[in-house]
């Protein structure tokens, strides 16, 4: 992808764990994103050579690609940035998949976000975050309990 000619996306092979501090915006215990890293292609967006964006995405079977963790510097959310990157892997990956998953905590904050990126509600794991992570997690005001699924065609 190219907004202008200070951004530019590049994956990312060696030393993953340097792009730590913006997976920690999506993901916020670092064991969990320990689980999903090492196997799964991170690309980061890059302004003027600093990252502002993370997007980690994992190869599921039969066809389907999952987003493990997407992340934008704080100061830059609500400009478009996640949803171009959402755009990015769609296009990067659409001749190898067919289906483009995230899950996500059923916030108020994320589940309208990736729904006006197209995707639809899929399926829930019950108490996903209560089982995994070692505190409670709250986002717009609301306790994560379960995992919601959304999924979209690319």
């Amino acid at each position: 992808m190219r907004c202008d000619t200070s951004r530019r996306i590049r994956l990312i092979t060696q030393d993953k764990k340097k792009y730590l501090p913006l997976l920690l915006l999506a993901d916020e215990q670092e064991d969990m994103i320990d689980r999903y890293l090492s196997r799964g292609d991170l690309y980061v967006l890059e302004e003027r050579g600093k990252p502002i964006a993370v997007c980690v995405v994992t190869d599921e079977g039969q066809s389907r690609l999952e987003i493990k963790n997407l992340a934008v510097e704080a100061s830059l959310q609500r400009q478009g940035i996640g949803k171009s990157m959402i755009g990015f892997i769609s296009e990067r990956y659409k001749d190898s998949f067919h289906t483009l998953l995230v899950g996500t905590g059923d916030s108020p904050l994320t589940v309208p976000f990736y729904e006006a990126c197209g995707f639809v509600r899929s399926h829930v794991v019950k108490d996903f975050f209560l089982k995994h992570y070692d505190h409670p997690i709250m986002e717009g005001g609301v306790l994560l309990c379960d995992m919601v699924y959304l999924k979209k065609d690319i």
